[in-house]
Formats: structure tokens, C-alpha cells, sequence
């Protein structure tokens, strides 16, 4: 199991925290019975299981933090978290049409149309990575070992182009980037984009309709954020506890967005989106917890504007700085032995990144859809069941 940090919570608090600290006597049902005691477990449980998955993702080493598999888990987790909250709407089709639970779960579903947005700009990025990668499979397939003479002039000189073609395609994808391209190879020039660029970029359309080029995620995500405002005393005492489960989910939708925007590159992306963890919920804990890891690591690599802190991308980037300065450091052939065995551990780093690349996209982009469909299959079936209750 991995390590809780520190950090334990009896399920019990869980049930507690679903009605609210203090408001015992603003009770409208019988906590007493049977029934009432069996919802109030069924969103404990929720809560609870909120808390659980997000433990778990908080407590990731530094070197799994931001990584493929960890996004994966990530999405997981949502997936699992949504699920749990659909089936408690359901089972709750008649509250949903009462005030004040009809206010909070139509706003929920408004924000869930922002989210959907959120998810083809972050399908675009996962493309975006995939053009990169392709640029970067031609620098490892120049010295395939294979070759009877790896190391000649000819296979440098397509190795260095792949190289500028990619350092130019960043640029232009992230144009205010500070990452290795931009410090390395401000002589470069950023293309016009134009329709024909974007199609040569390979910007494909996303799962429904790609975001245009005035959209930014960043004020998509702080849109999003708005009005999340913790349920009061007395609609949480109203709802029966509802209000606040609607509201868990829509913060758990919003911040596991603002993950998937730190780490993927997405259009006018940034963390500075003004929110913060609520400490009054159970999962506070973990959720800010993670806020801060990702913060600091954002602070860390010293790259607020960069294309994204996934962490196959640093591993790129760094294996382009040492293949490229192996080369820079290439004057004349043939290559000594030294050299050679130089520029051999070079690009088998530059290998492994493409295959991690190429094993890791595919199934992250499958997950992506997923969530996509979730998101929408979930707003589909709760305006159905409003729509019923207010015809």
C-alpha cells in the first residue's frame, strides 16, 4: 500500500462531514431511521471514496508525479469517482428537481460543458506530443545501429535537421516557451499559422470539435472555477446532505482538469488559476496536498511557461540536450571510439523516451474519450431526469 503521509481518517468523520459541523438540530430527517442512516452511509461512502483514490495519487513518488502512468491513475480515479456520483443522482431523481439541489446540479452540468472543452484541448496536446515524438524517432532511426557505418557525416546531418524541424515546431506551438528550443535556438523564427500549418502541424480534430485559436485553457479552467463556493448550513440541511456531494464533484471535475492542463501541453495554458482546496472536506487533504507538490515542481523546473510538466517531456528535453550537444561537439570524421560511444548512449536515451512515447500515448488518448464520454453520458441522463421533473 502506498504511504497515507501521515494522514488517517475514520470513516465516520466521512458521515459527519456530508451534513455539515454543528447543524445537528437544522435536521429535517430522522437521522435515527433506517433508511436516512443508510443514504447518509451510501454519500459517506462517496466521500470517502474521493478521498481514497486521491491518497493514493498524492502520494506518488517524485519520480511517478506528472508521469504517464500517473495521469492514467489520475483518470482512473475520476472515472471511478464519477461513476459513484451518478448513481447517487439516480437514486435521487426526485430531490433533483427541488430547490436548492436543482441550482447546484444545473450548474454542476453547466461546468461540465467547459470540461469537455478542457478534455480536446488536451486531446489536441497529446497530438501535439505525437508530432514531437515523430521528429524525434527520425534522430534515433539516423544512427540505427544496424548501419554497418553508424557514425558517418550523412546521418548527423539528417539527425541535426529532424532536430531544427522539431525545435521549429515547438516554437510555434508555444511561442513564449522557456524550454530547451527557446534557449537553445532563438535564431530559429516562428512560421506564420496559418490553416495550411496548422494541417502540416498535425492538429487533427479532437473528440467532438477542436477549440479555436482564440480559446485559452487557462480561462476555461478559471471559468470553471468560478463559483465553486462550498454549499451553506442550510442547503446542506435542505438537500440532505446532496449540495454537498454535487459540489465534491464538481471541485474533484475541476481539479483533476487543472492536472491534466500542468502536465499535457494545452493552448494559452497555466497553473494560476485562482482556487483553493477547501480544509472543511474530508478530501482536502490529499487534494491539497497535490496541489502543492505540483506547484513546487512547476517552481522547480523553473518553467512557468512551459509546454507542459509531464514528465516524458523533461525526459525529452533533456535527452535533446545531450544529443545535441554531442553533435555541436562533433568537428571532424571519422569519430573517434570515444565519440562514438558518446553518441551511442546519446540516442539510445533518445530511443527510450520515443518508446515511452509511443507505449504511453495510445492508451492515455483511449482514457481521455472515456472521460469525455463519462462527462457528457452524466450530463445527458441528469437533464433527462430535470427535464422530466419540471415538464
Amino acid at each position: 500500500m502506498p504511504s497515507t503521509n501521515g494522514y488517517t481518517m475514520p470513516f465516520g468523520t466521512f458521515r459527519r462531514s456530508i451534513m455539515g459541523i454543528g447543524n445537528d438540530h437544522n435536521q429535517v430527517h430522522d437521522v435515527n431511521s433506517d433508511s436516512t442512516s443508510e443514504f447518509h452511509c451510501e454519500l459517506g461512502s462517496f466521500e470517502h471514496q474521493v478521498f481514497r483514490q486521491f491518497r493514493t495519487l498524492s502520494a506518488a513518488s517524485a519520480d511517478e508525479l506528472l508521469s504517464l502512468d500517473w495521469v492514467s491513475k489520475l483518470l482512473d480515479a475520476f472515472i471511478a469517482c464519477q461513476e459513484d456520483f451518478k448513481l447517487i443522482l439516480l437514486k435521487n431523481e426526485p430531490n433533483l428537481s427541488k430547490p436548492p439541489l436543482d441550482r447546484f446540479v444545473t450548474e454542476f452540468f453547466d461546468r461540465s460543458i467547459r470540461a469537455l472543452d478542457i478534455c480536446n484541448a488536451v486531446r489536441d496536446g497529446i497530438e501535439k506530443i505525437r508530432l514531437w515524438n515523430r521528429h524525434l524517432e527520425i534522430v534515433s532511426n539516423a544512427f540505427d545501429s544496424k548501419h554497418r557505418n553508424p557514425m558517418v557525416e550523412g546521418q548527423f546531418r539528417r539527425a541535426k535537421k529532424a532536430l531544427t524541424d522539431l525545435a521549429i515546431v515547438m516554437l510555434d506551438d508555444n511561442k513564449e516557451s522557456s524550454s530547451v528550443f527557446s534557449q537553445r535556438n532563438r535564431s530559429f523564427g516562428r512560421p506564420n499559422k496559418g490553416k495550411d500549418h496548422q494541417q502540416k502541424s498535425g492538429h487533427s480534430r479532437s473528440l467532438s470539435w477542436s477549440v479555436p485559436n482564440s480559446w485559452s485553457a487557462s480561462k476555461q479552467l478559471q471559468s470553471i472555477a468560478n463559483g465553486l463556493v462550498p454549499p451553506r448550513a442550510h442547503e446542506i440541511s435542505a438537500t440532505n446532505g446532496l449540495a454537498n456531494i454535487v459540489y465534491t464533484m464538481g471541485f474533484v471535475l475541476m481539479f483533476v482538469l487543472w492536472c491534466l492542463v500542468a502536465a499535457i501541453p494545452c493552448q494559452d495554458r497555466s497553473l494560476q488559476v485562482n482556487f483553493s482546496v477547501p480544509r472543511q472536506f474530508s478530501w482536502g487533504t490529499p487534494l491539497n496536498l497535490l496541489h502543492i507538490r505540483i506547484m513546487d515542481e512547476s517552481k522547480k523546473r523553473e518553467r512557468k511557461n512551459s509546454v507542459g510538466l509531464l514528465k516524458e517531456i523533461y525526459q525529452m528535453e533533456k535527452s535533446i540536450h545531450l544529443i545535441t550537444d554531442l553533435m555541436d561537439s562533433v568537428n571532424q570524421f571519422p569519430l573517434t571510439d570515444e565519440q562514438k560511444e558518446e553518441v551511442q548512449t546519446g540516442v539510445q536515451e533518445v530511443g527510450r523516451v520515443c518508446n515511452g512515447f509511443k507505449h504511453g500515448l495510445d492508451p492515455l488518448e483511449r482514457q481521455l474519450r472515456e472521460v469525455f464520454r463519462k462527462i457528457m453520458a452524466c450530463r445527458t441522463e441528469g437533464l433527462e431526469v430535470l427535464g422530466k421533473a419540471q415538464s
